[in-house]
């Protein structure tokens, strides 16, 4: 079978199950088996693939098939240009995460100081912390989880991007994990989604992201009033919390930190123009 009858092959049967986008997902699946950039297969149509090959693809194919995502096939995917490594015991990092991570280290280079310190509530996989400490070496990075399973990963993260000295994970739940320190920044991508519509999602996040990492509650808003409620004390003077949350939530999500007395600064849009982030200050 060659390069191209196995991307059209796979594509056919990726579409059957209903997998969007089954083409590109076949040719990113052949690329990493090949260890070739994406774009080079289509000077490599005509190429045969080896048995050992073969059989590799059919493998990853059935698991696409079976909604399990790109990423946790890989083992691996890109977040700020830096690469994660991915499994089900953390929430896949999404794009628009990304635009999070960005505005964390705007702010963080404009506080003129030898040191900045940072609070990642909710770390996952470390891509925020990761990303934040690659881009300002002057941070020092607190991230925690109450996932033992996703500070292991996190931790695998940090070394392989080399910035495990700037970051320390602590398992907790919430801010019991933290001692009396203030922070320049504090910034989270919560859960968000209500625990009712969980089982509405698609079957890669519903089936094999963890629930802890997206049920946010009868409403989706249970971490945004944690937040809230008990920040203020873990934020200097002058510092900033900046929050990712999902979609129609922005103006509840104002409201709920306005009624605790914090100045929301902006609130601002993803990639797509949808409301997605929040940046207050006390």
């Amino acid at each position: 079978m060659t390069v191209l009858q196995a991307i059209q092959k796979s594509a056919e049967f990726l579409g059957k199950k209903n997998v969007e986008s089954p083409r590109l997902q076949t040719e990113l699946l052949l690329a990493h088996l090949l260890k070739m950039p994406r774009m080079k297969l289509y000077l490599n149509f005509e190429r045969a693939l080896t048995p050992t090959e073969t059989d590799a693809l059919r493998e990853m194919i059935k698991r696409r098939g079976q909604r399990e995502p790109l990423q946790h096939i890989v083992g691996t995917t890109s977040f700020c240009g830096f690469e994660m490594a991915v499994n089900r015991h953390a929430l896949v990092p999404r794009p628009e995460t990304e635009l999070l991570a960005e505005l964390g280290w705007n702010f963080l280079v404009t506080r003129h100081s030898s040191l900045v310190t940072v609070l990642d509530f909710g770390t996952g996989t470390g891509c925020i912390a990761i990303a934040l400490a690659a881009k300002c070496p002057n941070a020092n990075i607190i991230a925690t989880d109450i996932s033992a399973e996703a500070l292991a990963l996190a931790k695998e993260n940090a070394a392989r991007n080399k910035v495990s000295e700037q970051i320390e994970f602590l398992q907790g739940d919430g801010f019991v994990a933290l001692s009396q320190m203030q922070f320049d920044l504090i910034i989270s991508n919560p859960p968000y989604i209500s625990s009712a519509e969980i089982e509405t999602l698609e079957p890669e996040v519903r089936d094999f992201d963890p629930h802890a990492a997206l049920d946010g509650g009868a409403d989706g808003l249970d971490f945004y009033r944690k937040l809230a409620a008990e920040a203020k004390p873990f934020l200097k003077a002058d510092g900033k919390i900046i929050l990712e949350f999902g979609d129609g939530q922005a103006e509840v999500i104002r409201k709920i930190f306005e009624n605790e007395k914090w100045i929301v600064e902006a609130v601002k849009e993803d990639y797509s123009q949808r409301a997605r982030i929040l940046i207050a200050r006390k």
